[in-house]
């Protein structure tokens, strides 16, 4: 009785072997950025050239991307640059093809996929943010710059204004030094002008 359990079971294991490593053999149709996650605002991992072959592993249902594996590599591709052969032709990939060619639907995660591939990758340590989709991390990243910018700003303008101040200070003294200059020269033109007797003189 145990042994029939063991051969069912190993049975079990060997048709869903099949399922598990399904993949079908796809081309690419122009360069094509393989991307990070499914969409174009994820980081660029490779350049796929046109006319490629490519493992496709498989794709979201909601949206027409793919996970394909070239040289080794792995990455996302949108169907609209992958064909593969059906029924004598090329199609590009789409949801009405993934069944007939072998392709699974799968769902995508940042943390897994990326835990699983991109871990020697620059942009990895930046993870957290990208688990939270691509939106939120340029919008997070826009907001970070632009509270850099206003700071920047408001640096700027606080030291073009003391400048100011300092310019309007050191101007301000000119100007009474060169009043103080010019009494002092009025003066001493008034006594140096002046003859004895002269009644201009007289105070």
């Amino acid at each position: 009785m145990k042994n029939l359990f063991v051969k069912i079971a190993a049975v079990g294991l060997l048709m869903l072997v099949p399922a598990i490593a399904q993949a079908a053999e796809g081309y690419s149709t122009a360069n094509v950025n393989m991307r990070a996650g499914p969409s174009t605002r994820y980081p660029a991992v490779a350049v796929i050239p046109a006319g490629s072959s490519v493992e496709i592993r498989g794709c979201l249902s909601d949206v027409n991307w793919c996970d394909v594996e070239f040289y080794g590599g792995r990455g996302w591709v949108s169907g609209q640059y992958v064909q593969a052969l059906y029924q004598q032709r090329r199609v590009y990939v789409g949801p009405q093809y993934y069944r007939p060619l072998g392709i699974p639907m799968i769902r995508f995660s940042v943390d897994n996929y990326w835990d699983r591939y991109y871990r020697n990758r620059d942009f990895y340590r930046d993870r957290d943010r990208w688990s939270r989709g691509p939106d939120y991390y340029y919008r997070d990243r826009d907001n970070r710059d632009r509270d850099r910018n206003n700071r920047d700003r408001d640096r700027d303008w606080r030291d073009r204004d003391g400048r100011g101040q300092d310019r309007d200070r050191d101007r301000n003294r000119d100007w009474r030094d060169d009043n103080r200059r010019d009494d002092r020269r009025d003066n001493d033109r008034r006594v140096f002008d002046c003859r004895p007797g002269d009644p201009s003189c007289d105070p």
